[in-house]
């Protein structure tokens, strides 16, 4: 069978495969091999920056259809959310803490993130799949990550500094309540929810807002590992939740999610027992009956990793007529920092990689710059009196503009009551939520994480005390469990 001739990058045919032009063949190399140049200098950067977090991850193309008798249209305006719309849309999965060569099974938040191309534009939820998440302010998010990384001096991650940092800022009780959870260790990325976790505005035709939480319900069940068992998948695997996932797509064996929306009227906002905004919260479904909108279907996997899975972008600002933010703190502040950070990684013209290219039409100002292929042509600014394209601010200007007023303040969100606080609804998930097997799971995996070696005794009190915050046996429970650790330890080291 004939085979194509290797070229270089710029499709002219290449000298060899095998040797580098020498002077004589033991001679020194000469530096007109310029195949041999473009070889060595395109491998050496072969690799863009890692994501500062969710840098491992696994993803999958698919269609999301809302269901013909969804009562959408009530509350949203966006095209690809009205009955039995179908849009093609991407998924990456990821876990939050590790780098890229870190094992998909360890005990970490999954990143949960989806891009839909629809008519109007790309419209991207980047949301993890826990409902809620460790801070409230966009101002100690890089404060968290860098305790949830590797330590300065020695380049190891480090429980005494995490748990540093978590006891020091009691809003984190809640999901770290699901980290150390079995929910912190799914069974596979087809096994475990999605959530959008932020406050989300919905318009509807008639300029109506609501405020909404996005819910994707796994269709294959819920199923976690235990600790013992996602420990042995990750000797094993390293990368066993990309494989799960790939082989279930190869095998036609497609996952789905159903989404449902928790719908919140504006005008209930100020008086809710809860601040609807806050990210370490949830709202409770017996307040907001999760309603069923449509199902996203994975069905194709990556036909290259790199292109699609490494360089997909997503950005909580990429929302489409219909959809708009929150007073969400959290969100206000990803709003900036997602594109920005892809701008870094992968370059001011991103937007025109394959894989977050819009299926829409672009008519953008923006010009030039590194990898730029397709510039929009004169006229290049505006306003223009020749015909370039404009802003109809009437048609697609903000629809809902809450009223807001008061002096410039650094200081948390008002209280809505007294259980408005850091740990009644991780009390509740405690005592309601979890079976007890369950509890007696998430207590073995606190004693095991707060037990390492680098965790302080001073550390360790303070452990117990915020756990003791949440509920009096939990509290006890761990202490038990971190006082006969320490005097096992203390046995194995007579």
């Amino acid at each position: 069978m004939d085979t194509p001739n290797t070229t270089t990058d710029a499709g002219i045919p290449a000298p060899s495969d095998d040797h580098s032009l020498t002077v004589g063949s033991d001679g020194p190399i000469l530096l007109q091999d310029h195949y041999l140049i473009q070889k060595m200098a395109q491998f050496n950067r072969e690799r863009v920056p890692e994501r500062v977090v969710h840098a491992k991850g696994a993803g999958a193309h698919g269609t999301f259809e809302v269901f013909p008798d969804a009562e959408t249209p009530a509350w949203t305006k966006a095209d690809f959310l009205q009955p039995g719309k179908k849009t093609e849309m991407f998924a990456r999965f990821s876990t939050v803490a590790g780098e890229l060569g870190s094992a998909d099974t360890v005990r970490d938040p999954r990143g949960f993130s989806l891009k839909f191309y629809t008519d109007e534009g790309n419209y991207d939820l980047v949301g993890n799949n826990t409902p809620i998440f460790f801070v409230k302010d966009p101002n100690k998010f890089q404060d968290f990550i860098h305790s949830q990384k590797r330590r300065s001096d020695t380049g190891r991650r480090d429980n005494n500094m995490q748990w540093d940092f978590w006891t020091l800022r009691r809003e984190s009780t809640h999901q770290v309540a699901f980290l150390m959870s079995d929910r912190g260790t799914p069974r596979t990325l087809r096994n475990m929810n999605g959530y959008g976790s932020h406050t989300f505005t919905w318009i509807n035709a008639e300029g109506e807002a609501f405020y909404v939480k996005y819910h994707f319900k796994t269709d294959q069940g819920i199923d976690n590992f235990t600790a013992e068992e996602a420990d042995q998948h990750t000797m094993v695997d390293a990368d066993f939740h990309r494989a799960d996932l790939w082989n279930a797509i190869e095998g036609g064996n497609f996952p789905s999610w159903t989404l449902e929306m928790q719908i919140m009227p504006v005008d209930e906002v100020d008086d809710y027992r809860f601040n609807p905004f806050d990210l370490t919260k949830v709202w409770p479904h017996s307040d907001y009956p999760p309603v069923k909108i449509g199902r996203m279907t994975l069905n194709r996997n990556p036909s290259d990793y790199f292109a699609e899975v490494e360089q997909a972008a997503f950005e909580p600002s990429n929302m489409v007529p219909g959809i708009e933010a929150s007073p969400d703190k959290m969100l206000l502040g990803r709003l900036f920092s997602y594109p920005d950070t892809h701008r870094h990684r992968i370059g001011a013209n991103y937007m025109q990689l394959p894989i977050n290219r819009p299926k829409a039409e672009v008519n953008s100002y923006n010009k030039d710059g590194q990898m730029r292929y397709e510039n929009p042509g004169d006229p290049v600014y505006a306003p223009n009196s020749v015909g370039g394209p404009h802003a109809d601010e009437e048609r697609f200007g903000e629809d809902f503009t809450p009223t807001v007023q008061g002096h410039f303040t650094r200081e948390p969100a008002r209280q809505h009551s007294p259980e408005d606080n850091d740990t009644a609804q991780v009390t509740s998930f405690w005592e309601q939520v979890l079976t007890e097997d369950e509890r007696t799971n998430m207590v073995s995996n606190i004693v095991g994480h707060a037990g390492a070696d680098e965790v302080t005794d001073e550390m360790k009190e303070r452990v117990i005390s915020y756990w003791t915050d949440v509920a009096d046996d939990l509290g006890k429970r761990v202490a038990d469990g971190l006082r006969a650790d320490a005097d096992e330890t203390a046995g194995d080291n007579r």
